[in-house]
């Protein structure tokens, strides 16, 4: 190779709080938990039903969305471009199969809570994000939208705020299709996990989706991630994680743990 020929740049920068977030089971697995919540109100839920794997394996099915982004997050520009084109492909598949195409608006809502709930879940377990910050997570996903095709998407985190608000009071509804996810989800994770989700959906989600849900009070995790917070200071989370983890995902989630390298851990940037 030429040593004059520059490496090929990655989709997200290797400094950006994005891979802090993204290189984090933690944080992962309250941006799953959030998620969860509101695909479950989405209007357009019914297309993950029309094949069926949805209801089959809910948190599969999940799992595999919240594992799709982080590749792309951790992916050189070609890679994570490829990715989302691939995913724009598997989505083409599904609508010719239908008959019918998926309305634009239902993209952006998926690609709206990876952006809600990634600045959520790092303010929940570390600390509040700088302006610029949560500029540099919005700019991530914008950019995947924009490859995706999705069109008129803000320039900026602070621009794109009201966009976010319509979206949640107009494709979201309290439907049989959320009472049949909830229930699979109660089915395939157990009582007391099925406890757990949506207290995290308390603390985490919108208003807006918390009151279509029907939810309320919070207390009882937020002295759980006190604990927890105590628990991982004294390095034993995975401790706890093993024990509170579904079996048939555990040694995955775990292995979402990235260690950043030291050019990460020595900056505090704002990605690109």
């Amino acid at each position: 190779m030429d040593i004059h020929q520059q490496a090929e740049p990655d989709f997200v920068d290797a400094r950006s709080v994005v891979r802090r977030i993204w290189g984090s089971s933690d944080m992962i697995l309250f941006i799953f938990g959030g998620a969860a919540a509101e695909f479950a109100l989405n209007k357009a839920v019914d297309w993950l039903y029309f094949t069926g794997k949805l209801p089959a394996d809910p948190l599969g099915r999940l799992f595999s969305t919240v594992a799709y982004a982080r590749r792309i997050v951790f992916s050189s520009a070609t890679e994570a471009n490829a990715a989302i084109d691939t995913v724009r492909h598997i989505h083409s598949a599904v609508e010719t199969a239908r008959g019918a195409s998926i309305p634009d608006w239902a993209y952006r809502d998926v690609l709206f809570m990876l952006i809600h709930y990634s600045i959520a879940a790092h303010e929940l377990l570390e600390r509040r994000l700088l302006p610029a910050e949560k500029d540099a997570v919005y700019d991530v996903f914008r950019r995947m939208g924009s490859r995706l095709g999705l069109e008129h998407l803000p320039a900026t985190y602070e621009s794109w705020q009201p966009m976010r608000e319509l979206h949640l009071k107009a494709d979201l509804v309290r439907s049989p299709f959320t009472t049949d996810l909830f229930m699979q989800y109660k089915k395939h994770l157990g009582k007391l996990r099925f406890g757990l989700l949506t207290e995290v959906q308390k603390l985490i989600a919108p208003a807006h989706v918390r009151k279509l849900l029907n939810m309320k009070g919070t207390a009882g995790l937020k002295h759980v991630l006190s604990l927890y917070k105590l628990l991982k200071r004294l390095k034993l989370d995975t401790v706890l994680k093993r024990f509170l983890l579904p079996a048939a995902y555990r040694d995955q989630i775990l292995a979402l743990d990235r260690k950043p390298a030291a050019s990460e851990r020595s900056h505090s940037g704002t990605g690109r």
